[in-house]
């Protein structure tokens, strides 16, 4: 008997599963609502962020903080957060480009190396990109790399004041070797 009454329940199951009033019209909804739509408080979407909408990401915080890290010269710390903010956010280009700038300041060329890969997949040829190359390869000595890159950067961004003095920077250090 009670085999009998589960199988009733099934068969009534899959009736009220297949008795679907509404037609789609073979359209699956998204999160966005359509126009018309009221709220369960009565009143409508309009005006109301979806998820698409939100400006603010897991990674936020953890990069805002590893930047005050950075200005503060406390580059583990700053790496540490920017690592953070990739494990967050992988896709997010700023915190692999803060990750190779924190690993060249602690001189781990190799990991700086990687996160620079990996933010020229994200960002592209920025002039924030091309500058921290450059002044990764100032901070190994290799002054042609790093000339190399300064200029692509003041291609990019001749007003920038940040190129302009990483440009003047590796004048003096060709003009000035101490040893």
């Amino acid at each position: 008997m009670r085999w009998q009454n589960a199988a009733a329940a099934g068969l009534l199951i899959m009736a009220i599963a297949g008795c679907q009033t509404a037609t789609t019209g073979g359209v699956v909804r998204t999160n966005e609502p359509a126009k018309g739509d009221y709220t369960a408080f009565g009143d409508t979407f309009d005006g109301l962020k979806t998820v698409s909408d939100v400006d603010y990401y897991a990674s936020d915080q953890a990069v805002t903080e590893a930047k005050t890290q950075f200005r503060s010269e406390n580059y583990g710390n700053a790496g540490a957060l920017f690592y953070k903010a990739t494990r967050l956010a992988p896709n997010d280009g700023v915190a692999w480009l803060g990750l190779a700038a924190s690993c060249d300041r602690i001189r781990r060329f190799d990991l700086a190396d990687l996160a620079y890969g990996r933010a020229y997949k994200l960002l592209g040829a920025t002039p924030e990109y091309y500058n921290n190359v450059g002044y990764s390869y100032l901070l190994r000595g290799k002054l042609q790399e790093a000339r190399s890159n300064f200029l692509k950067a003041y291609e990019l961004a001749p007003n920038d004041p940040t190129v302009a003095n990483n440009l003047k920077l590796l004048s003096s250090s060709v003009e000035n070797v101490e040893r």
